[in-house]
Order: C-alpha cells, then structure tokens, then sequence
C-alpha cells in the first residue's frame, strides 16, 4: 500500500507539471525577438557590431553583425532611393526583454565610411511587438500567433539608421530614425589599417556611376 501510495503521489505531481507547462505564464517565456540588418540597393554595409538595452536596464552586447540584406537588382531604375524590400535572416538576441535602445556600428562600403549609432526605440514598437507575440494577424484568425517578434535595423551612406518592426501580418511598419556619428577610429575601429570588410562590386560601381548615391532619400 505503501508503495501505491508513493506512485499515485507521484503521477499527482506529472499531472501538475504537465499542468504548468501548458499555462499561459510559462508559453510566453517562449517568445523571443529577433534582430537583424538591411541596407538599400547597391548600398553595401558591413555590420562590425551591435548591442541592445532592453526595457530593464540590461545591456546585450555583441548581438549580430556581418552583411547587411540587401540586393542588386538591375532593373534600370534608381532602385536604391528608398529601402527596398525589408527583410534579414532571424538572430534571437537570447535573454532580452524588449528593446529600449540598440546600438549599431557599420561599414557604408561604397562612401566608404564607418559609423556607429544608439537609436531609441519608442513605446509604440513595443506595442507591436507585444501584439506579435500575442494575436493572430486579421487577415488569417485561424493561425496562431507567432513566437518571434522581428525589429529590423536599416544602415544607409550619410550615417542614416532607421528601425522597423514586423506587425502580426509581418508587415514592416516603420518605428525610429537616427542620424549616426562618424566613427573615429575608422573601420574595425582603426584594427584593420584602414581597410573596408571588402571592395565595392561592379554592379554597385556601375550603378553608381549612372544614378550616384541617392543621399536624401533615406
């Protein structure tokens, strides 16, 4: 009896973690967001480093960096005034809580210069962020909602940075703008004697050559 006893008390305790495991409190330590890069057409970036502050006070360094997304699309129009499509590989900044402010230092390849940037993220794109992770986009009620919230970070020639976030359609609604500072120490902060992550290519030197860099237009 004793023994029978130990097991009900035992598949007692399954059934509550079982339990615990399927409420709304431990499915939301399941979300996450990721963070990635975009530049314009043609306006090749390197990404050397960044870093995020989340709403608590935590700091997140050495978040992602390398290539930003972008293209080359040789459609004969000025396809680099604007931002193009917007769209990153997702890299989960692991352990944050919403974003207060991130940091981005970069490589404009074709100017070139390095800079290096804090944007402030405002309330609205953690409202967002927030809606993501927990309703389902109106378009299509039937599928649940997602499990990533997805902030992109857009780096332009001139030092301009712009922040987007995906809404429950993932549809990038634009949510911060900043203007960077030279970085003094040049590329790799003054590591790489001066020398840019890699050359401008054909395309970008071919496209340049015709339309210039659409300084404004970002």
């Amino acid at each position: 009896m004793r023994v029978l006893g130990i097991l009900l008390g035992m598949l007692l305790v399954s059934g509550c973690e079982a339990t615990n495991l399927a409420s709304p409190q431990t499915e939301l330590t399941r979300k996450w967001w990721s963070l990635s890069f975009n530049e314009p057409y043609y306006m090749k970036a390197w990404v050397e480093d960044s870093a995020v502050e989340d709403i608590n006070g935590k700091m997140f360094h050495r978040t992602g960096g390398g290539t930003a997304a972008g293209g080359e699309p040789q459609n004969g129009t000025e396809s680099a005034r604007g931002w193009g499509e917007i769209t990153g590989g997702i890299r989960e900044v692991v352990g944050a809580d919403l974003p207060k402010r991130i940091f981005v230092r970069w490589q404009s390849i074709v100017e070139p210069q390095t800079y290096r940037a804090w944007v402030e993220i405002p309330e609205e794109a953690r409202q967002i962020m927030r809606a993501t992770l927990k309703e389902p986009c109106p378009a299509s009620p039937e599928e649940p909602a997602g499990n990533v919230a997805l902030v992109y970070v857009g780096v332009a020639p001139g030092g301009i940075v712009q922040v987007w976030v995906a809404d429950k359609c993932m549809k990038a609604v634009k949510v911060a703008r900043a203007q960077a500072e030279i970085e003094p120490l040049g590329p790799d902060q003054g590591k790489s004697q001066g020398q840019y992550a890699y050359p401008v290519s054909e395309k970008a030197k071919r496209y340049i050559g015709q339309y210039g860099v659409p300084y404004g237009s970002w």
